[in-house]
């Protein structure tokens, strides 16, 4: 146990030393250690560098908006506790590279679209513009996103380091976690308010983030398990198992059908109102008086 100790100490003062001694930083553009499984392009059908695990279609199956519920308490974790943004962008990445929908945007892009109109209406703008009616693409599906839990736990090979005491080991205890994301996706018929498909999704990342990350896989060995990855890139990484499952459950879709139709009733019976049985009426039966002739 002590000449362990030591060895970590050592490690230690030696990256310390290294750090002082470099004195400069470098740009690793692309480095795909800063990528998450959302990476990679997409222009039009075409995908370049995708996730080679991602779900793909031949062709799309009709155009898709992804709307956030930013009121709910997931959302209000994600961007306040783990200072994470909005998850569209990655998901309407992950959507397009997959060719299975159309991305059409409902966010900041459309504001911007409308502003366009307003100046088309006023009539600042150009003739040549070609900035017609009638030419926005309806949205025949919404993907809706939540992350059902998210949670660090400093257990593990962290709580076993803690128990040799503190200091250095403190700290080393500390910056290693456990993160877990699980995330559901749910598909709704915009023209229905039908939902077609719904698929949930995982991750867990062990982080070892001992100084934010900046001893490396050194003292991470030492440790007995680590990545540099933080909690955004589990929760991307559960987003795309998310994704992955909604669209085998797509491509394998099937139509509920009702009989009687869609919102007609339904065929679990209940019982029937039952009929209020009112009491008949009595009617008083007055005598009138005879005139007695006088």
């Amino acid at each position: 146990m002590q000449f362990q100790l030591k060895t970590m100490l050592m490690a230690v003062s030696s990256a310390t030393m290294m750090l002082a001694a470099t004195g400069c930083a470098t740009m690793d553009m692309g480095s795909s250690k800063a990528k998450t499984e959302a990476t990679g392009s997409a222009g039009g059908g075409n995908a370049v560098n995708a996730n080679a695990t991602l779900e793909k279609c031949d062709k799309p199956l009709g155009t898709l908006a992804v709307v956030e519920d930013t009121n709910a308490d997931w959302y209000r974790q994600l961007t306040g506790q783990y200072h994470l943004g909005p998850t569209t962008p990655v998901l309407k990445l992950l959507v397009q590279q997959s060719n299975c929908f159309v991305v059409v945007d409902r966010g900041a892009a459309m504001a911007l679209g409308n502003g366009e109109r307003n100046l088309r209406d006023s009539g600042e703008m150009r003739e040549t513009s070609n900035f017609k009616k009638g030419q926005m693409v309806a949205a025949d599906y919404a993907m809706n996103p939540t992350i059902t839990f998210s949670s660090n736990d400093t257990g593990g090979v962290g709580a076993g380091l803690g128990g040799w005491g503190g200091g250095w080991l403190g700290l080393l205890a500390g910056g290693l976690k456990f993160a877990d994301a699980s995330t559901m996706l749910t598909l709704v018929d915009n023209r229905s308010s039908v939902q077609v498909a719904a698929a949930e999704g995982s991750a867990r990342n062990t982080d070892f983030s001992l100084f934010g990350g900046a001893f490396g896989s050194r003292m991470g060995a030492a440790g007995g398990g680590y990545t540099k990855t933080p909690e955004g890139k589990v929760v991307v990484a559960a987003f795309t198992d998310s994704y992955n499952n909604l669209v085998k459950a797509v491509k394998n879709y099937k139509t509920q059908t009702v009989e009687g139709g869609l919102g007609a009733g339904g065929n679990l019976a209940v019982q029937a109102e039952e009929p209020v049985v009112k009491e008949p009426v009595k009617k008083t039966t007055t005598t009138k008086k005879k005139k007695v002739k006088k």
